[in-house]
């Protein structure tokens, strides 16, 4: 039986419908025009405010102790080629920050900086496994390029984590990461 023309036309809108919403759900998702887009990001590190100094006219003057990293790692590439230096600094206050240093890696929708406590892998095998065990969101990815720093919360006990992760939360994926070495 052949389909009169009059049958056709609804056919062809439902289609048209379909293909519509389905184009749309996909550039929502993947966001493709990211891939051509960097964000740079040129931050300086914190400067804190000095540590408390000595009791006024005991006459003794102590200089506060400057930014020192305590860890630091090189990223390697998952998903995405990534480069670059993720550091912790403990500021002249006492608090922490992560700095990513030199970053260089793809733009992409839902980017976040992780600490976790998991190793990081080489290849496919250490594309996944950041979101295995504990970890802790620093925040949204700044920039996919450049240097940028990300306070670690007071609560935050480095010594349960030893990795930073380039985290795509929309797909649970690596794109790069680092191994932070004590310093």
């Amino acid at each position: 039986m052949k389909l009169g023309r009059g049958r056709r036309g609804p056919l062809v809108g439902v289609v048209v419908v379909v293909v519509t919403a389905v184009v749309a759900v996909g550039l929502y998702l993947f966001q493709p025009w990211k891939l051509w887009q960097d964000e740079t990001v040129s931050e300086a590190l914190p400067a804190a405010s000095p540590a408390a100094g000595p009791a006024p006219g005991s006459g003794a003057s102590a200089p506060a102790a400057g930014p020192r990293t305590v860890a630091e790692g090189a990223f390697i590439s998952h998903e995405h080629d990534t480069a670059g230096t993720a550091r912790v600094v403990r500021l002249a206050d006492g608090s922490q920050v992560l700095r990513l240093e030199g970053l260089d890696t793809s733009n992409g929708p839902d980017l976040r900086v992780w600490l976790t406590d998991a190793p990081v892998k080489e290849g496919v095998a250490g594309w996944r496994v950041f979101d295995d065990g504990r970890y802790v969101s620093l925040g949204r990815l700044k920039g996919n390029k450049g240097d940028q720093n990300y306070p670690i919360p007071a609560d935050v006990n480095l010594a349960d984590y030893s990795s930073v992760a380039i985290w795509c939360d929309r797909f649970d994926v690596s794109f790069g990461a680092a191994q932070l070495a004590t310093a």
